[in-house]
């Protein structure tokens, strides 16, 4: 059977495909705008009709794609790149108040202060309603510090694109691989995004839970979501703990592997579990948790894997070390990789077989450019069997409703 993509914005969320990044609002907020499900998930709301043919061209429901620069290396699961190094930031307190060891934020910080980027798009705690992770545009270090942290929920940093383009300053963007593969898709009907954007970093991604998993934490320790003033998913430590506080002065925490450790209450989206671009290679950089095994065994002083994807990524890995901003001790290999992120290696291979699945359940699927997953393939029928029977159970299934908030 014959694969086809999705034809509407309507057929991404109805069929499972959306991540909820918010490209479509950015793109047409005349017809779309983003909002939470009763599910807690972020979900574009239609505003009124018209054609969304340009949306799709980019939206990674309906297309998927690797970063096309040529690489000094390549490896067949993890992609092209130039370079693979054990890292974190250079400032104590942005290594430890940042997840892992703090890259990400110390490269956005950097960005600014070198005066390569006038800003940096991203996400942040929304301090009216802390689980949330709404876009933001940071102009000064200490904002993008502030920012630091994982956000373990709904993110749609791509709503504030077109805002951040219109500014007509070069900036960078810090989101997810998903978000990074909209920007790289778009970039071929908007020469802006080449023009402006001076880096897109990205975290390895384990997938986005919705917010049903913070509220399962919430339940637990019997508080209120409208008495929080702090929901921080990770920093403080690494990988630190989930720390929530509340306005009456109680404050309680989970570990990681106390927060995470059961994968059936992880809450991840449809989107995640077949997502064919989990480790960033539509970015320039990528950052990615490295503990032997695939998890954590207690704290320590933070340290990333840094994959350096494009000439851009290489240029600015090399610069940050050279100015401090970052420090690094050692090269690692995809191998070491394999190791640190046993499951991506895993998806690698499995995602054809689920979408051969769902293609056999009648589902529409996203195509995918550059990311080696046909030549992956080993033709596991059990994840073929069981995407297929999920979708005919209308697990990969969603309705248009959203919370009246």
């Amino acid at each position: 059977m014959t694969a086809r993509a999705p034809e509407t914005i309507a057929q991404v969320v109805e069929h499972g495909l959306c991540i909820g990044c918010g490209l479509c609002q950015a793109m047409a907020p005349d017809r779309w705008q983003m909002r939470y499900t009763p599910q807690g998930r972020l979900r574009p709301a239609p505003i009124s009709q018209g054609d969304d043919t340009d949306i799709l061209a980019a939206c990674p429901g309906a297309v998927a794609m690797a970063n096309p620069d040529k690489t000094p290396e390549t490896d067949s699961v993890w992609g092209n790149f130039h370079t693979v190094t054990r890292a974190w930031a250079g400032d104590p307190d942005v290594r430890f108040r940042g997840a892992t060891g703090g890259v990400l934020t110390a490269l956005g910080m950097y960005l600014l202060t070198s005066g390569q980027a006038k800003f940096v798009l991203h996400c942040t705690a929304d301090p009216d309603h802390p689980m949330q992770s709404p876009w933001t545009i940071s102009t000064t270090p200490d904002q993008v510090f502030k920012a630091s942290g994982s956000r373990y929920g709904p993110s749609n940093t791509l709503a504030g694109l077109e805002i951040a383009l219109a500014r007509n300053e070069p900036f960078a963007v810090i989101a997810k691989p998903c978000d990074a593969g909209a920007i790289r898709a778009l970039a071929q009907s908007d020469p802006r995004i080449d023009t402006l954007i001076v880096a897109v970093l990205v975290m390895v991604c384990g997938g986005a839970s919705d917010l049903g998993k913070s509220r399962a934490v919430l339940n637990e320790f019997d508080i209120d979501e409208q008495d929080l003033t702090l929901f921080r998913y990770r920093g403080f430590g690494n990988p630190g703990p989930t720390r929530i506080e509340t306005r009456d002065g109680r404050a309680v925490e989970k570990t990681y592997l106390d927060m995470w450790a059961d994968e059936t209450g992880w809450r991840i989206q449809s989107r995640c579990k077949i997502c064919p671009d989990a480790i960033g290679e539509a970015a320039d950089l990528a950052a990615a948790d490295i503990w032997p095994g695939g998890s954590p065994t207690g704290e320590d002083a933070g340290f990333n894997g840094v994959i350096t994807r494009t000439d851009q990524g290489q240029r600015l890995l090399d610069a940050a070390l050279a100015d401090g901003a970052l420090k690094q001790d050692q090269t690692l290999t995809p191998r070491d990789m394999d190791d640190f992120q046993p499951h991506q290696v895993r998806k690698k291979h499995q995602v054809a077989a689920r979408l051969r699945g769902l293609t056999a359940a009648g589902h529409p699927v996203f195509r995918h450019v550059g990311l080696r997953i046909d030549d992956l393939d080993t033709g596991n029928i059990a994840e073929e069997h069981g995407a297929r029977e999920r979708a005919a159970q209308g697990r990969f299934s969603e309705p248009f409703d959203f919370d009246s908030d």
